[in-house]
C-alpha cells in the first residue's frame, strides 16, 4: 500500500511540474503601444559660477577686499584682543554687534535691587561676544539670495540712542536714508559712571548747570566725589558720531549759541569716507584724510583741497586754537590737568594741538597696561588709587605728587575737550557745534 501511494505521490508530481512548465512559456509578442504624452520640462537652473561672478568679480566684490585691507575694521586686532568681553564687544566684536542690532540692546543703566548700584544694560551675550568685523557685520542680508539685491541691505539705519547719556539723548545722522547711523552706532562715546557712589551714568545736565560745585577733591575726602579720576578717564576714542550730530557736549551756556553745521543735514559719513578712492583713502577703506572726491562730487562743494582757506585751512585753524586754549585753562594750581604725548605711535592726535595733548589726564601711573597705552610714568598729579602691585619707590613718588581736585565745570571741560579733540576732524564734521562748545567751555572756566 505505502508503495502505491509513493507512486501516486510521484506522479502528482510530474503532472504539476508539466503543467506549471506549460504556464510559463512566452507567447508571441502583441503590436506596440501608443506613444504617451511627453512631460513638461523642468525650468532650467542657474549655473552656479554664473550665479556667483555677478558679484564676485574684479570690478564689485573683490575690489572692495582689497580696498578693505586697508582700512582699521580690517586690520586692527580690537576683536581679538576683546573676544568674550560682552561689554566692549558691541563696537569691537562682529557677532556682538549683530546681535544688539538684532535684539534693539537698550542702553539704559538698570538699578540692582539687593545691592543698590546701576549697571549698563547695553551688552552682548557670551555666546555672541566673538569675530572679526567683516562684510556681513555691515551688509545684513549678503547671501541671502546670492545676488545683488543683497549687498544695499545694511544691518541698522535707525537713530541711535546715546550711550554715553544712557540713551537720554539720540544721535542721528538723516543723510542718504540714515546709512550714517551704522556708522554712528560705534562711533560715539562711552558713558562716565559715578564710581564713588551708584555706579549710575553721571549727571552731565548738572556739570553744566552747576559748574562751581565741586565734583572731586581728594585734598579734603568731600563726600559730593562722583568718581576717581585716573590716567584713563575719557569718552574713549568713537566721539565723531556724536560731534557730528551735534550731541553729548557739556553744553555750558555761553556766548555762542549751539547749532549744526550744513553736514549734520545733508551729508552722509559714506558720502565722505567712501568716496571715489585715492590711494589708501576712499572706497571701503573709510579713510578721508587727504581725498576730496567726496565733497565735490557730493554738489556741495567745488574744487575744494586741502589748502582751501575758507573751508578748511582756516576753520580748522581755529578750531586747534580753541583747544589749545582749553588745554591751557585746564589747571589745577598751576598744573596742567591733560595729559601731552608727542609720540605718534601711541597718540592718534599727535600733532591736533600744539602741545600734543592726548586727552587722558596727567595722573600718575606707571603700571602697564596691555590693553592700551602702557602707562603713564610721567604724570604729576597723584593717583588716588594706587595699585598694590606698585613697587615702594612708585608709592613714594605717587605720595609726593599734588593731589587732584576737579570742579563740575573742569569736568564738563575735560569731557568736551576729549569729544572735540577726538573728533579727529578739527571741526570739519560740525564746524557749529565745536565751536560753540569749546567757546562756551573756555569762557565757564577761571
Amino acid at each position: 500500500m505505502k508503495k502505491n501511494l509513493f507512486a501516486i505521490g510521484i506522479g502528482f508530481l510530474l503532472i504539476g511540474a508539466s503543467i506549471f512548465s506549460a504556464c510559463t512559456k512566452e507567447g508571441p509578442m502583441g503590436p506596440a503601444g501608443t506613444n504617451g504624452t511627453n512631460g513638461t520640462n523642468g525650468t532650467n537652473g542657474t549655473d552656479g559660477t554664473a550665479g556667483c561672478i555677478t558679484c564676485h568679480n574684479p570690478t564689485t566684490v573683490d575690489l572692495v577686499a582689497t580696498q578693505y585691507e586697508l582700512s582699521k575694521h580690517s586690520y586692527g586686532e580690537a576683536s581679538t584682543s576683546e573676544a568674550g568681553n560682552t561689554g566692549c564687544g558691541p563696537c569691537h566684536e562682529s557677532e556682538a554687534f549683530k546681535y544688539v542690532c538684532a535684539n534693539n540692546v537698550p542702553v539704559t543703566f538698570t538699578k540692582n535691587a539687593t545691592t543698590g548700584k546701576y549697571s549698563n544694560d547695553y551688552a552682548s551675550i557670551p555666546s555672541a561676544a566673538y569675530g572679526a568685523i567683516s562684510c556681513g557685520t555691515c551688509h545684513s542680508s549678503i547671501h541671502s539670495t546670492y545676488g545683488r539685491t543683497d549687498l544695499p541691505a545694511l544691518t541698522t539705519v535707525a537713530p541711535v540712542k546715546s550711550t554715553m547719556w544712557a540713551g537720554a539723548q539720540t544721535l542721528d545722522a538723516p543723510a542718504d536714508g540714515g546709512i550714517g547711523n551704522l556708522c554712528v552706532k560705534c562711533h560715539q562715546p562711552r558713558p562716565f559712571t559715578a564710581s564713588l557712589t551708584d555706579g549710575n551714568v553721571l549727571d552731565y545736565n548738572a556739570l553744566a548747570t552747576n559748574p562751581t560745585a565741586i565734583f572731586y577733591d581728594s585734598t579734603t575726602g568731600a563726600t559730593t566725589n562722583k568718581l576717581v579720576p585716573g590716567y584713563r578717564t575719557h569718552t574713549h576714542y568713537g566721539t565723531a558720531g556724536a560731534i557730528y550730530t551735534g550731541k553729548c557736549g557739556i553744553e555750558f551756556s555761553g556766548s555762542v549759541v549751539y547749532g549744526n553745521s550744513t553736514h549734520t543735514a545733508v551729508a552722509s559719513c559714506q558720502d565722505c569716507h567712501m568716496a571715489d578712492i585715492t590711494g589708501k583713502a576712499g572706497g571701503h577703506s573709510f579713510f578721508a584724510a587727504g581725498n576730496f572726491n567726496g565733497c565735490n562730487k557730493s554738489g556741495c562743494h567745488t574744487g575744494l583741497t586741502a589748502s582751501d582757506p575758507t573751508h578748511w585751512v582756516n576753520p580748522r585753524a581755529a578750531v586747534k586754537t580753541l583747544l589749545d586754549n582749553l588745554a591751557a585753562k585746564l589747571k589745577e594750581n598751576g598744573v596742567e590737568i591733560l595729559n601731552r604725548n608727542p609720540d605718534a605711535t601711541t597718540n592718534l592726535w599727535a600733532g591736533k594741538t600744539t602741545n600734543n595733548y592726548d586727552g587722558y589726564l596727567n595722573i600718575y601711573d606707571p603700571v602697564n597696561n596691555p590693553s592700551g597705552p602702557a602707562n603713564n610714568p610721567g604724570g604729576t598729579f597723584r593717583n588716588p588709587s594706587p595699585s598694590s602691585s606698585w613697587t615702594a619707590a612708585q608709592k613714594a613718588l605717587n605720595a609726593s605728587f599734588p593731589k587732584i581736585r576737579l570742579t563740575n565745570a573742569q569736568m564738563g571741560a575735560i569731557i568736551n575737550f576729549q569729544l572735540c579733540m577726538r573728533d579727529y576732524s578739527l571741526g570739519i564734521h560740525n564746524n557749529k557745534y565745536t565751536t560753540a562748545l569749546l567757546t562756551n567751555t573756555i569762557a565757564i572756566l577761571p
